[in-house]
């Protein structure tokens, strides 16, 4: 990382930016534009990643922060680009007579495009962060997709048990997506109000205190309604809905590939060994981590939270296991379960002979019959 982190080193990381103005070209010629998005986000990166291959260079880890501006730019800008594109479209489908029907049903998916595959992962790195200005940054993003309860489930829940039978969003081995994305759906939101209330509890408090943050996340997911039905009327509010839908179901892909099959070994008793960079699958594919921002150094980011996107390490095969794609090209194939089974169950019984040669039986781990973690929120 160089001293004074130029824009030039940050710049392959504002690839996002440009789906802003395809959204625009789509809400303004309206037809099949819409297609343009999902072409950029999803196939146009996964080519690239085929030209120019994989970067295993890793940064410095103790670059400060103030070195880091041009690439925290682009996270904390977003938020205003996003919310004024959808609230203008939403304007846009619901008072004029610009778009048909299914040039608005177009438009609002590839809406949702960008606010599930740049807005949360954004989301997801400004809420890592201590500053405050950040995480508020995050939970409007969050808002913006109705999924606020990710805050939660993501830092009480995910981080401390990740690939234990307490973590939703860590995939069984042989668990389709849709399987898995309807049980995630379902179990999600109750998870994150049974960790925040224990949380609360653990210091005397009830589920009913104004420090509980579900009161926040109500709130600013109630604003963005009404301003979604103030400005579309009922149409308005409708595809507002349609693209939240949409992000969420991006969002449960990448955590379907995060950690497909992938356990930590049952000690005993509840207890669990500790999270390491073998538990989440690795893919230091270039183009596609420009788009999600390091998002797939995803081991490194298990070891080290807080780390800031710029500074996330890749790992060897040696430390943790390898997707063979990146996110785009694995959650596509992810929506074919048995393409999916045939491509990754192999890849997840060489993980198991080679970091746990003695588990000789992993039914209770694919089945999720383990116990609970002690301690769990």
């Amino acid at each position: 990382m160089s001293d004074s982190s130029p824009l030039p080193s940050a710049a392959p990381f504002w690839l996002s930016v440009a789906l802003i103005p395809l959204i625009a070209l789509a809400a303004w010629q309206g037809g099949a534009w819409w297609a343009l998005v999902p072409l950029y986000a999803w196939y146009l990166t996964t080519a690239l990643d085929g030209v120019l291959g994989l970067n295993e260079a890793n940064p410095d880890p103790e670059t400060a922060t103030d070195q880091l501006f041009w690439h925290r730019a682009v996270t904390l800008i977003w938020f205003p680009l996003q919310i004024a594109a959808i609230l203008a479209c939403v304007w846009l489908a619901g008072r004029t007579d610009h778009l048909s029907g299914w040039e608005s049903v177009g438009l609002f998916f590839a809406l949702g495009v960008v606010s599930g595959s740049v807005g949360i992962v954004y989301a997801h790195e400004l809420l890592h962060q201590k500053s405050p200005a950040e995480r508020w940054l995050g939970d409007l993003l969050l808002a913006s997709v109705l999924y606020s309860h990710f805050r939660t489930e993501h830092l009480l829940v995910h981080h401390s048990w990740v690939s234990t039978p307490r973590d939703a969003v860590s995939a069984r081995y042989n668990e389709g997506f849709y399987r898995f994305f309807w049980r995630v759906l379902t179990d999600g939101p109750r998870s994150a109000w049974a960790a925040e209330t224990r949380f609360l509890a653990r210091a005397g408090r009830s589920p009913w205190d104004r420090r509980n943050p579900f009161w926040r996340y109500a709130a600013l997911q109630g604003l963005m309604l009404a301003a979604a039905l103030a400005l579309g009327g009922w149409t308005g509010l409708l595809l507002f809905l349609f693209q939240a839908f949409i992000a969420v179901w991006q969002l449960e892909l990448t955590n379907y590939v995060e950690h497909y099959g992938l356990s930590r070994k049952h000690l005993g008793e509840g207890r669990y060994e500790p999270v390491r960079p073998r538990h989440s699958w690795n893919a230091s594919h270039t183009a596609t981590n420009w788009l999600l921002i390091n998002l797939q150094r995803h081991s490194d980011h298990h070891t080290k939270p807080d780390r800031r996107f710029p500074l996330l390490q890749t790992y060897s095969e040696d430390e943790a296991p390898q997707l063979p794609m990146g996110y785009p090209a694995m959650t596509m194939l992810a929506m074919v379960p048995p393409l999916w089974r045939r491509r990754m169950n192999p890849r997840v019984r060489a993980w198991r002979k080679r970091f746990y040669p003695d588990i000789t039986d992993w039914t209770p781990y694919t089945r999720g019959d383990l116990p609970m973690p002690r301690n769990a929120l």
